[in-house]
């Protein structure tokens, strides 16, 4: 069996809950191979080639069980932004920008659809989205503020669409775009051909097409943190009004993805559903409920479900498990993995649980110490992929060697 195979099989086995040759190993690297590679985030982000030269680095160094993703960090992306000016994102390199050069990109949350625009956004989503939303978030797309599309008269558009696709800067707009839409070819197809690479080496790729569950969508970009936490007592009509409509376009959008999904992992990140963020009842009708739908339709199209938790989720267990046998892969950053075991772990593959803090501040042994730890509770009857925490920067690549060589040794049956 080729080395591919082997960690294929190895992975294949973890997640479809039995006890392969040795645990797998696969963190979630953020920054760390950029960094570790001697290059900077605010490089890669204007020069993707040498993003890819320090994936398969590490790829070859570390050697994981599965090749690093490379498309969830913003390499070669510094020229598209330029253009776009988003207001919701910063990023390293950024001209006259606040985030550090060896930082990945920062979100900046902020209310996106005011409480008097709720009824309109609900009734005329589109409407809504062209003449408020697209202006609000993306310094490109500003001219749009000003179209008024929800108030248009079909037969009398034809002259405001003229005159609005006239104005120089609406011109200046679509020719942006189209450049926009040029080098994301040039970025997309170097990333395949990175991904292709690494496969080719021995390291087999499981990422496949994602989605977000809808109460995420609704707090991340629509409202924010804050707002949304108010909506839930003063607004929860709307958030549940929200939710139904957006779970039947994933659902739909999952559906149209099948033929690329079959046999990857489909990721879901889970911002908002942590401890004490939602109560129970808040929480089972209003993010689990939805969350349950898309794990369901993402087993049915072939994919695997690749559920990556944020924050504790100790209280969250015994809804996690409400799902068919073997099918789904749960990711943990803060909780007690002995019962996350017991609990999850009954159904489905669980994975995470490392700290990272001890990568970038433990010292050696604690590094060695902690992952017997974890491997001693979650790896006994398989089900289990050794993954830390969260992704990693600055980490110590002494710990990091460390982190990697116990897990192949002390790791195997």
């Amino acid at each position: 069996m080729s080395t591919y195979d082997l960690r294929k099989q190895r992975m294949l086995d973890a997640m479809e809950m039995r006890e392969p040759d040795r645990v797998p190993v696969c963190p979630p690297v953020q920054a760390y191979p950029i960094l570790h590679a001697g290059y900077t985030m605010a490089e890669v982000n204007y020069d993707i080639d040498k993003g890819i030269d320090a994936f398969v680095k590490y790829a070859l160094e570390y050697e994981p069980d599965a090749a690093p993703n490379m498309a969830h960090l913003t390499l070669g992306q510094g020229p598209i932004m330029e253009l776009e000016r988003p207001k919701s994102s910063e990023w390293a390199g950024q001209p006259g920008g606040k985030v550090p050069d060896d930082s990945i990109h920062q979100f900046i949350e902020f209310p996106i659809l005011m409480e008097e625009e709720m009824e309109w956004m609900l009734r005329d989503h589109s409407g809504w989205m062209m003449d408020k939303a697209v202006s609000r978030v993306t310094g490109l797309l500003e001219p749009f503020a000003n179209l008024n599309l929800s108030r248009m008269v079909p037969n009398m558009a034809s002259g405001a669409f003229a005159a609005f696709f006239s104005r120089p800067d609406v011109i200046d707009m679509i020719a942006k775009y189209q450049e926009i839409h040029r080098l994301n070819g040039l970025r997309f197809a170097k990333l395949a051909e990175g991904q292709q690479k690494l496969e080719d080496l021995g390291f087999p790729s499981w990422s496949g097409r994602g989605a977000l569950c809808p109460f995420d969508t609704y707090s991340d970009f629509y409202r924010g943190t804050i707002d949304t936490m108010l909506d839930l007592y003063g607004n929860r009509d709307v958030i549940e009004r929200f939710c139904e409509t957006q779970i039947e376009y994933t659902l739909e959008s999952l559906e149209k993805s099948a033929e690329m999904s079959k046999g990857k992992q489909m990721f879901v990140a889970l911002h908002k559903g942590m401890d004490k963020f939602l109560n129970d009842e808040q929480y089972e009708n209003l993010y689990w409920k939805y969350l349950r739908q898309i794990i369901l339709k993402m087993i049915e199209i072939g994919g695997i479900p690749y559920i990556y938790t944020e924050g504790p989720y100790n209280s969250r267990l015994k809804f996690l498990k409400d799902v068919p046998k073997g099918k789904v892969v749960y990711h943990f950053e803060t909780v007690d993995m002995a019962e996350a075991k017991r609990v999850v772990g009954e159904t489905s593959c669980i994975s995470g649980g490392f700290p990272i803090y001890l990568l970038h501040y433990g010292k050696k042994q604690e590094v060695i110490d902690e992952c017997k730890r974890i491997i001693d509770i979650c790896a006994p009857g398989g089900g289990y992929i050794f993954e830390t925490g969260a992704g990693f920067d600055n980490a110590i690549p002494e710990n990091v060697e460390a982190m990697f060589e116990t897990v192949k040794t002390y790791g195997k049956k």
